[in-house]
């Protein structure tokens, strides 16, 4: 099948790029060709898997449009968009359902800033084009990665049970090739790691204020990896900023654990690459990667981003060596249940069907 991917937009370090990459290389090692539609600002160079088509798309209703008038479906037996747009065969909702986001927010964001929301009109089209994929049926699949997005899809906007797919992310195979981290010697310090763009949403203010709170015979250290602007949030002597980072597999062997306090993720890709690099991870219930982090075997999801006295206590708990020595296999077990070749399958065949029987 010739498979249509639809993205607007380009970061180097965004977890829907990196799953998409990884989406369409499955694609091609399954026997199917895919073309990517997208934005001016995607590299080529970074896209190995057949047609890059580039669209107008300053805004998310632009994009649509731009989509719409291209007619992906008179090219491709299927379209999948990882993009909010306004008609097609299936949609990843990976970025969320943005009604439940905005009232998230509202809940960490002075009154006066959550009014301005009303009037920008980013989140109006946003809005628009996802009533129009849900509750007007511009989607005929719908795929989300966690049950926390499908109840919020159900929830705001009325959808059938039966148009919802439940696909949680995956991995490709290398990341379980890779040996499992080293344990800490001769070291004397915790190293705990966050990762992610967009530090008021992933929690950054509460993981500061968490690692904070450790008792200094720890000597804890909060190593931050992407892309912000550290000013924004209180300074503390006990945080180290990396910046944009490319080669995330080293800094997931040099952590002890994971933490990521996020207010909304709808199943955050880096705890389930640090829990393949064999690390505890901390996060909340917030994440819909929570779901599959059984209680007390790699880590802990605490239910309210806010209780920073939670999340230390958790830190705390997994920082104990014999529990790192055992989440070390542990964390690797999980994660190898979640590949990105069964992701694609199981997403194939929400859109098209069971793959016939080989004869």
């Amino acid at each position: 099948m010739m498979i249509g991917l639809a993205r607007r937009g380009y970061s180097d370090t965004g977890g829907a790029e990196a799953f998409l990459g990884r989406f369409a290389g499955a694609l091609t090692a399954a026997g199917h060709a895919s073309r990517l539609y997208t934005t001016s600002d995607w590299p080529r160079e970074s896209w190995l898997a057949g047609e890059v088509i580039p669209l107008s798309g300053r805004t998310p209703r632009e994009f649509a449009d731009a989509l719409t008038t291209r007619n992906p479906r008179g090219e491709c037996d299927l379209l999948f968009s990882l993009e909010r747009v306004w008609t097609c065969d299936g949609y990843r909702a990976g970025d969320g359902v943005h009604v439940a986001w905005l009232q998230r927010r509202a809940a960490i964001e002075p009154p006066w800033r959550s009014k301005l929301h009303r009037f920008n009109p980013k989140h109006r089209q946003l809005l628009a084009l996802e009533f129009a994929l849900f509750a007007g049926g511009g989607a005929k699949k719908i795929i989300v990665n966690s049950q926390m997005i499908a109840f919020e899809i159900r929830e705001h906007y009325g959808v059938a049970p039966d148009r919802i797919r439940l696909v949680y992310n995956g991995l490709p195979a290398v990341s379980f090739e890779r040996p499992p981290r080293a344990e800490r010697a001769g070291r004397n310090d915790l190293r705990v790691l966050f990762a992610g763009s967009g530090w008021m949403r992933k929690g950054l203010a509460q993981a500061i204020s968490a690692v904070d709170l450790l008792p200094a015979s720890l000597n804890p250290v909060l190593l931050v990896a992407g892309r912000g602007n550290p000013e924004k949030f209180h300074a503390s002597n006990r945080v180290r900023y990396l910046g944009p980072v490319a080669d995330m597999a080293a800094q997931y062997d040099a952590a002890d654990l994971f933490l990521l306090p996020t207010v909304y993720d709808p199943f955050s890709n880096a705890c389930l690459e640090a829990l393949a690099a064999g690390l505890p991870v901390i996060t909340t219930r917030a994440n819909g990667f929570a779901e599959i982090l059984p209680t007390d075997a790699a880590g802990a999801a605490v239910n309210n981003p806010s209780d920073v006295a939670a999340l230390a206590a958790a830190l705390e708990h997994w920082a104990d060596p014999a529990r790192l020595r055992s989440a070390r296999h542990a964390a690797r077990e999980i994660a190898s249940t979640f590949t990105i070749e069964k992701t694609v399958a199981q997403t194939l065949e929400a859109l098209a069907g069971p793959a016939p029987a080989p004869r």
